[in-house]
C-alpha cells in the first residue's frame, strides 16, 4: 500500500513538471534573431538580414481657439508601414530579385505577400510576420572591393500595405 502511495505521488510530480513547472521557465526564454526564413515567392529561402519590420501611427494635432487649455490635442493618424529590406549572400545563376524589380510595366508591378518567420530551437515558426501587397522598390547589388574578403551580399527593399503578426 505504501508502495502505491508512493508511486502515485512520483507520477504526480512528474506530471506537475511536466506539464506546469517546464513548460512555465521554458516560455520565459527569449527568441534569438538569427534563426528565421523569408517565404518570398522565390526558390531561395535564406537571408543573412531582414530589417523594417515596423509600424508607426502618425499623429494629427487640433486645437480648438475656444480651448481653455494652453497646449495643442493629439489624435491618432494614419498608419505607416517602413519599407522591408531582404539581404542575401550572391549566388550564381540566381536572379529572381533582378527578375522581380524588373517585372514592372507602366504603372504595375507583380505583388507579392510575403511571410517572415523567426524560428524556435526545433526549426518551427514561433513568430510570424505576414506582409500584405509587396512589391520592389529598389534593388542593391554587391559592393566589390578589391582586397577584401566580404561575401558580396545583394538586397532588395520592398514596399508593402500592412504587417500583422502571428504567434505559435
Amino acid at each position: 500500500m505504501i508502495l502505491l502511495i508512493i508511486f502515485v505521488a512520483l507520477i504526480f510530480l512528474l506530471l506537475l513538471y511536466l506539464f506546469i513547472i517546464k513548460p512555465f521557465f521554458m516560455a520565459q526564454n527569449p527568441l534569438t534573431a538569427y534563426h528565421f526564413l523569408v517565404e518570398w515567392g522565390g526558390s531561395r529561402i535564406g537571408f543573412s538580414e531582414v530589417s523594417g519590420l515596423d509600424i508607426e501611427i502618425e499623429t494629427t494635432v487640433f486645437r480648438e481657439g475656444s480651448s481653455p487649455v494652453d497646449s495643442e490635442r493629439k489624435i491618432p493618424g494614419l498608419r505607416k508601414f517602413s519599407n522591408i529590406t531582404l539581404k542575401r549572400g550572391l549566388v550564381k545563376g540566381d536572379n529572381e530579385f533582378f527578375e522581380w524589380i524588373n517585372s514592372k510595366q507602366m504603372s504595375t508591378i507583380e505583388r507579392r505577400d510575403i511571410r517572415i518567420s523567426l524560428l524556435d530551437e526545433q526549426h518551427q515558426p514561433a513568430v510570424t510576420w505576414k506582409v500584405k501587397n509587396a512589391f520592389p522598390v529598389k534593388y542593391t547589388g554587391p559592393v566589390l572591393t578589391a582586397n577584401s574578403n566580404e561575401i558580396a551580399v545583394e538586397s532588395l527593399e520592398l514596399t508593402h500595405e500592412g504587417i500583422e503578426t502571428e504567434h505559435a
